[in-house]
């Protein structure tokens, strides 16, 4: 699923990251497909760098490796709704068949309290300014449901039609990447479609963990396994992380702790629209 995650950002320039698994596939393109990606973190970091996963958007490892640092009202008035950010990566905790997010409130059944969760934080600027939108969650019926309990971030809405209705220049979520496969809106419906299967999944297996009638591409494609290359640089960025260390602390000609790229015939790349730990690291 990261691995997947962090080729579908191959070409991308800038890129708006959320924390949790989509910053770990925006670290690992970065180290990978994407050696020039721009890491912009909604604190005001631009051209962060960091040596490890970062634990939340205020983490000094964000602003200690940036380009720049600017102030949050410039990075959303500026940078964000100025339309100058190419690719936003988001979590979900619910998401919907248009791709809308929930991250703020779970109805847990009745008689018992409502489960809170983070809430919005930059998501719904992100989900409406960036040129796209990338989102990455496991795939399971809790998170994947009819109707959300509540609408935090707008994905495409209620179909076609209703971004544009609301003024909102992005273009939304073009994939929604899980440990299972790749869903992508249809162009006509916009309702979320699956289009790819990770090796030894089945379209059962898919439908059987989503909360709607999820509907399958006509020809649906199979994601190119992770690579040795791609499977290491996670395992070192997750051991940094679990460290404190830098990847390549130590490793000679090494700059800012980046992983060394070196690009081979079977390092595939995907296109910026979407194209997966060992067999639980894909």
């Amino acid at each position: 699923m990261e691995v997947n995650a962090a080729r579908a950002l191959a070409g991308a320039r800038t890129c708006f990251v959320g924390i949790g698994l989509p910053s770990t596939a925006a670290n690992l393109a970065r180290r990978t497909v994407n050696p020039e990606l721009v890491l912009v973190y909604e604190s005001g970091t631009i051209g962060s760098k960091p040596t490890r996963l970062p634990l939340s958007i205020g983490d000094g490892e964000l602003a200690d490796t940036a380009d720049s640092v600017v102030s949050v009202p410039e990075m959303f008035n500026y940078w964000l709704q100025g339309g100058r950010i190419d690719v936003g990566f988001l979590g979900a905790a619910q998401v919907d068949r248009f791709a809308n997010i929930n991250t703020t409130v779970v109805h847990r059944g009745p008689g018992k309290p409502e489960g809170r969760l983070p809430g919005a934080g930059g998501a719904p600027e992100i989900a409406a300014n960036c040129g796209q939108v990338l989102m990455v969650l496991r795939h399971s019926r809790r998170g994947f449901v009819g109707a959300l309990d509540f609408v935090t971030t707008l994905g495409h809405g209620g179909g076609p039609g209703d971004r544009a209705a609301l003024g909102l220049p992005g273009a939304g979520p073009t994939a929604v990447i899980t440990d299972l496969g790749v869903l992508r809106p249809d162009p006509v419906t916009a309702e979320l479609v699956l289009t790819d299967l990770h090796p030894g999944v089945t379209v059962d297996q898919i439908q059987a963990a989503t909360g709607w009638d999820l509907k399958v591409a006509d020809r649906i494609g199979v994601t190119v396994p992770p690579t040795a290359a791609e499977l290491a640089a996670l395992r070192a960025l997750k051991t940094a992380t679990a460290d404190g260390q830098s990847p390549t602390a130590g490793t000679p000609g090494s700059r800012t702790g980046e992983t060394p790229i070196s690009r081979t015939a079977d390092s595939p790349r995907a296109p910026t629209a979407c194209t997966h730990r060992s067999r639980n690291d894909a």
